[in-house]
């Protein structure tokens, strides 16, 4: 409890104001129909109606959404359980059509430039932090901490955004986090091919095998051997800590499989991994800087001084954090209980 205290009091110095998001309980024993009920309580229904809305039309071509509600509603016995139930819930609290929830859910799918670190200190404890950047600003009200119950107890948590029933960041106590970066050399006029790949080949949404593998992962290696190994529907990042020294990996995927494994290396100086959008072995493009300037922090910083907050700070600097930076979470699975997100307003650090 000590080291949330210190750490919040420490986001409170930041620059500019930013904010904690709502907490929101979903109780897996709870029907999948019913089970996101909870949302009604934190928001109001029209405007999650109309930010939903706001978030298809500036990533779906209008001619796409028309052309897809028929293929959407045909292919609807396709998606795979518990999301079907969990969509239809949804849909039918928000008085919308079902179409349009699960295109705004795999328009969520599209667009996620993030950055994620994992670093181990001197003593062998692993932290993990990540921004999420999406160029929707309507998400910054849409953000929520998830906590998802089993038997009363918290099975697992992450950060999510209401209306969306896919994780990009998330931790199970005592076994391991994840975060996942949209890789850089997938497109976002392919998102329809990941509709199709997801329904008719039967492959996972990225955001949604993280949710499973927080759900029934037993460890750390069980989780990085479902995140490398299982179908998924677009190429991707997944980065993945766990509670034992030398437990953190970067993943690097493609649709059927992994494109690269790449471990923490604290014997050989390797103690953090970096990962924003593009394949590590390569150069990032021109005008981006932000694995650069986190290498850069994270060095100054070293392997004796890292810990939550210092991580914080490093991803709070420019341009690791920036304009379309929607919030920042880190997170350490031996200590889920300083598990702490913060929305980003225009908090981020100039000088990295």
């Amino acid at each position: 409890m000590l080291r949330t205290v210190a750490l919040l009091l420490a986001l409170a110095g930041s620059c500019q104001p930013q904010f904690a998001p709502p907490r929101v309980n979903i109780s897996l024993d709870d029907g999948a129909e019913v089970r996101w009920t909870p949302l009604l309580k934190v928001f109001d229904v029209e405007y999650l109606r109309k930010a939903a809305a706001t978030i298809i039309d500036s990533t779906v071509p209008k001619w796409v959404h028309h052309a897809f509600i028929p293929v959407v509603n045909a292919l609807e016995k396709y998606v795979p359980q518990p999301y079907a139930a969990e969509l239809r819930g949804m849909a039918s609290q928000l008085g919308g059509s079902l179409s349009d929830i699960i295109i705004l859910n795999f328009a969520y799918e599209v667009s996620a430039f993030c950055t994620s670190v994992v670093a181990q200190d001197q003593s062998g404890n692993v932290y993990h932090g990540r921004n999420l950047d999406y160029p929707h600003p309507v998400l910054k009200n849409l953000t929520i901490d998830v906590v998802f119950l089993k038997n009363g107890t918290v099975a697992y948590r992450g950060t999510s955004f209401a209306g969306y029933v896919g994780l990009w960041t998330g931790q199970s106590p005592h076994k391991f986090t994840v975060s996942g970066d949209q890789r850089g050399t997938e497109h976002w006029w392919n998102w329809w091919k990941n509709v199709v790949s997801a329904f008719l080949f039967h492959r996972s949404p990225v955001s949604w095998l993280v949710r499973e593998t927080l759900e029934e992962a037993e460890d750390f290696q069980d989780a990085v051997m479902r995140l490398s190994k299982t179908p998924i529907i677009t190429g991707v990042y997944y980065i993945v800590g766990g509670v034992r020294p030398g437990e953190g990996v970067v993943i690097t995927r493609d649709r059927s499989g992994p494109a690269d494994i790449w471990p923490l290396e604290p014997v050989n100086g390797g103690w953090f991994r970096v990962e924003t959008n593009f394949d590590h072995w390569l150069p990032a493009p021109p005008s981006d800087h932000r694995r650069e300037a986190a290498n850069k922090a994270l060095n100054a910083t070293g392997q004796d001084h890292i810990n939550m907050n210092s991580l914080y700070h490093v991803l709070s600097l420019s341009p690791v954090c920036n304009g379309i930076t929607v919030y920042t979470t880190v997170m350490s699975a031996a200590s889920p209980q300083n598990y702490t997100t913060v929305v980003r307003t225009k908090d981020c650090i100039d000088g990295a």
